[in-house]
């Protein structure tokens, strides 16, 4: 079992040393370290540099255009590219588009300079030759539009909240596209018809820890070993054993991820 998005930075994990090694009670065999920003990008590379387990993406999320974020655009994407280059690094991301309503206390956030962050980052993973991970909240449409302009991109929409009709959409980005499905697929009766729809060879598992908690433990503090939950919802929707669901979605992680010591 693979974990392909987890924040355990230390702005999220508590007992960070127990958490790994309850993943790999769970027998997970890796665990991929989604970024939201410069400081976590650093974290991610020093923590998979410590634990074998582990996997580092470096990636901005689109939340930081907004005004009190200190590093302008530019910044950002100069130190990300840096970053990039290091060898424990399999991804760029989390990164694209968030238009949802911010919060009353927050001003409108701005289209423009999120598509100029995102675009930057796409230019980042092509000149390192790594896939992307996609934040698309309310913006699956402009997201595809966007990635549609370049080529030979490969990626995982994370949390993939397209629905049925979008599911096309992503297929034809081509075949280094996958889509990413978490805990709520055990409690939302919607999303297995979403997932029944997407092609096998196309699917990873998530945990987004701490958050997403999958059933049985929905409403506490998510762990990367929840991901086993994951796997048996989604065995359950496939009419498949949990060893054939598991052999799928992990070889579906290596190629998208390029991982290794999978053992």
């Amino acid at each position: 079992m693979i974990d392909t998005h987890a924040h355990l930075t230390s702005r999220f994990s508590q007992d960070f040393e127990k958490t790994v090694e309850e993943a790999k009670e769970f027998g997970l065999k890796k665990i991929v370290l989604s970024a939201s920003n410069i400081e976590e990008s650093e974290e991610n590379i020093k923590l998979s540099e410590e634990w074998d387990l582990l996997a580092a993406c470096v990636g901005i999320h689109p939340q930081q255009t907004d005004p009190w974020i200190s590093l302008s655009i530019d910044e950002q994407i100069n130190q990300l590219d840096k970053l990039a280059e290091n060898p424990k690094v399999v991804a760029i991301g989390e990164c694209g588009l968030d238009f949802s309503p911010p919060p009353p206390e927050e001003k409108e956030r701005s289209k423009k300079k999120q598509e100029i962050l995102f675009r930057g980052q796409i230019v980042v993973a092509m000149k390192h030759n790594l896939p992307l991970v996609i934040h698309a909240r309310k913006a699956v449409d402009e997201t595809v539009e966007i990635l549609k302009s370049y080529k030979n991109l490969s990626g995982v929409f994370h949390c993939f909240a397209g629905g049925k009709k979008r599911i096309n959409k992503v297929v034809e980005l081509g075949e280094n596209w996958y889509f990413g499905i978490d805990g709520n697929l055990t409690y939302e009766v919607g999303l297995e018809e979403v997932v029944r729809n997407i092609p096998k060879n196309r699917l990873v598992l998530e945990t987004d820890s701490p958050f997403l908690t999958p059933v049985p433990f929905r409403g506490e503090i998510n762990k990367p070993g929840y991901v086993k939950y994951v796997y048996q919802k989604l065995a359950e929707i496939w009419g498949m054993s949990l060893e054939e669901t598991e052999k799928q979605i992990d070889e579906n992680a290596g190629r998208l991820f390029t991982l290794d010591n999978l053992g």
